[in-house]
C-alpha cells in the first residue's frame, strides 16, 4: 500500500468535509468546544480552509475541511502534507469517497528521485473495497515519476525498461523493435526522427487480454528529449523538453490502470521512443520521409517530429482494426496557446465518443475540452514534393492542423480519441505539485470502466 495510505484505523482523527453553504448547519450540531474555537481562531469557511480541533483535554480530535463539492478531489489534495502526521479518515459516504481518497493520495505525491522529502504524509484509512483508489493513485505516481525523470535518466532504453517492468508486473506480452530493425521491419518514419542519438529509436508494442473481448489500443508519443533536431529549438524552450515523452507515459499509466482492474478488453499499447537530437545523420528540413502505410512525408521543421513518429504508430495500431483507438501527446504548443496548460484539448472523428468521454472527465474532475477536426485546414498541410508534409504552411490553428495530419493515418471507421496535453503543472496547486502530471487519465479509465467492466 502507498505510503499515505493505511488499511488500519486505531485511534484515527475524523476529517469533516463541508461545503460553505453548508458550514452553519454542520456548526450548530457540533459540541460547545468547536463553537468557541472556532470563534475564537476566526475560522472561515471558504474553500480550502481547514481547521483543527481539540477535545476538552487539549488533544486533536477532528479535522473541519471546507470543500467544493462531493465531486472536487483537489478540496483536500493539501492535507497530506499539512496536517500533523498521523492516521485520518474521512466522514464521507462511501459513494462520494473514491474522489476525495483520490485527491489525498495524488496530494501526498513528492519527486524524491534526487531530493529528500519535506516530510512524511499523513495517513488516510483506505478499506480494502476501495482497492481501485491505490491503483488509480500508484498509477498516476508512476506517469508523474517518469515525466519528472531528466532523459540523462529516462532515455529510450530506459523507458524501455520501465515498459518491461510495467508488462512483466501484470503478466503482458512486449516487444521492442530497435534501431535498424526498424527499418527491417517497415517503421521508417520513427527511425528517421530517432537515428541521430547514441540511445537508439524504437517501437514497444505491449499486448495484454483475452482476444475473445473488445480490442483497445493506445498509441503515446514517446520522444524522450526533444531539442528541435536541426531546427533546433532556443535553450529557454528545451528545459521541460524531457517531458516530450509524456503521452508515452500516459498510455503505459493508463495500461497499469486498465491491467491491474482486469478489465475484460484486448489491450494493445504502441509508444514509439526516440531522441530527437542533432548529428551528422541527424533528418533534416526538406527531407523527404517513407512512412509505414506508404504515405510519403516532406519535413517541413524537424521539431514537429512528434506527429511523424506517430505516423507509424498509428498505421500499425489500425491493422488490427481496433473497437477504440486512444492517442496521447504533448504534440503542439498552439494546443497550450488555444487553452492555456490545464486544460488539454482532445479531437474525435466520433461525436459521440468524445461526449461521453468528456462527461467522464466533468464528473472525475479531470476536465478536457474539445477542438474540431476542420477539414478545409488540410490544405495547410499539402506538400508540392511528397504526399504531406509534416508542418503547415500557416501558423494559425497549429493544433488542429497537427491533428488533421494524424487523421491522415486514422480511418474513419475505427473510434478514435487524440489528447493533446501539456502534462506538466507549472505551479503547485493542492494535490498538484509542480511538474509533470497525469491529464485525462482518470476521465479515461471512467470512461473504460463504465464501457467495458
Amino acid at each position: 500500500m502507498l505510503s499515505c495510505f493505511t488499511s488500519e484505523n486505531q485511534n484515527a482523527v475524523t476529517i469533516s468535509l463541508v461545503t460553505p453553504e453548508a458550514f452553519p448547519v454542520w456548526l450548530a450540531t457540533q459540541s460547545d468546544i468547536t463553537k468557541n474555537w472556532l470563534n475564537a481562531t476566526q475560522f472561515r469557511p471558504d474553500v480550502g480552509q481547514f481547521q483543527l480541533l481539540p477535545n476538552e483535554n487539549g488533544a486533536l480530535s477532528q479535522v473541519v475541511c471546507c470543500i467544493a463539492d462531493k465531486n472536487n478531489p483537489w478540496s483536500i489534495g493539501h492535507l497530506p502534507l499539512v496536517l500533523p502526521q498521523g492516521i485520518y479518515q474521512l466522514e464521507v459516504d462511501d459513494h462520494d469517497f473514491s474522489a476525495f481518497a483520490i485527491g489525498w493520495g495524488l496530494g501526498a505525491y513528492q519527486f524524491t528521485r534526487y531530493k529528500k522529502p519535506l516530510r512524511l504524509p499523513s495517513l488516510l484509512y483506505l478499506k480494502p473495497m476501495f482497492n481501485q483508489v491505490q491503483n488509480m493513485v500508484e498509477s498516476i505516481y508512476n506517469v508523474r515519476d517518469w515525466i519528472n525523470i531528466p532523459t540523462e535518466n529516462m532515455g529510450p532504453s530506459e523507458f524501455a525498461k520501465e515498459a518491461k517492468r510495467i508488462a512483466q508486473e501484470n503478466h503482458a506480452e512486449l516487444l521492442e523493435i530497435v534501431g535498424d530493425d526498424l527499418l527491417k521491419q517497415n517503421y521508417p518514419a520513427i527511425h528517421a526522427v530517432g537515428r541521430a542519438s547514441d540511445d537508439p529509436p524504437r517501437l514497444l508494442d505491449l499486448r495484454w487480454g483475452n482476444k475473445a473481448h473488445p480490442k483497445v489500443t493506445l498509441v503515446g508519443k514517446g520522444v524522450c528529449f526533444d531539442t528541435g533536431g536541426l531546427d533546433i529549438k532556443p535553450s529557454q524552450a528545451m528545459l521541460l523538453m524531457k517531458k516530450d515523452m509524456a503521452g508515452g507515459a500516459h498510455v503505459l499509466g493508463l495500461a497499469r490502470m486498465i491491467m491491474q482492474a482486469n478489465l475484460p478488453i484486448c489491450l494493445r499499447v504502441l509508444i514509439p521512443v526516440v531522441e530527437n537530437v542533432i548529428s551528422g545523420n541527424a533528418y533534416r528540413p526538406g527531407d523527404v520521409v517513407p512512412s509505414r502505410k506508404g504515405v510519403y512525408i516532406e519535413i517541413g521543421n524537424t521539431d514537429a517530429e512528434g506527429r511523424v513518429v506517430l505516423a507509424d504508430a498509428l498505421t500499425e495500431a489500425v491493422s488490427d482494426e481496433p473497437d477504440l483507438l486512444i492517442d496521447i501527446s504533448t504534440l503542439t504548443g498552439a494546443a497550450r496557446i488555444a487553452l492555456g496548460t490545464e486544460l488539454p484539448v482532445v479531437f474525435s472523428n466520433k461525436d459521440d465518443l468524445v461526449s461521453e468521454v468528456t462527461a467522464c472527465g466533468e464528473r472525475e474532475g479531470d476536465l478536457m475540452w474539445r477542438l474540431p477536426l476542420y477539414g478545409p485546414y488540410r490544405e495547410l498541410i499539402n506538400s508540392t514534393i511528397a504526399d504531406i508534409n509534416n508542418n503547415a504552411s500557416e501558423p494559425y490553428g497549429g493544433a488542429i492542423t497537427a491533428a488533421l495530419f494524424l487523421k491522415e493515418f486514422v480511418p474513419d471507421s475505427i473510434p478514435w480519441l487524440h489528447f493533446d496535453l501539456m502534462a506538466w503543472n507549472l505551479k503547485t496547486k493542492p494535490g498538484r505539485p509542480q511538474g509533470g502530471e497525469a491529464m485525462v487519465l482518470r476521465a479515461l479509465f471512467c470512461y473504460l470502466m463504465e464501457r467495458f467492466y
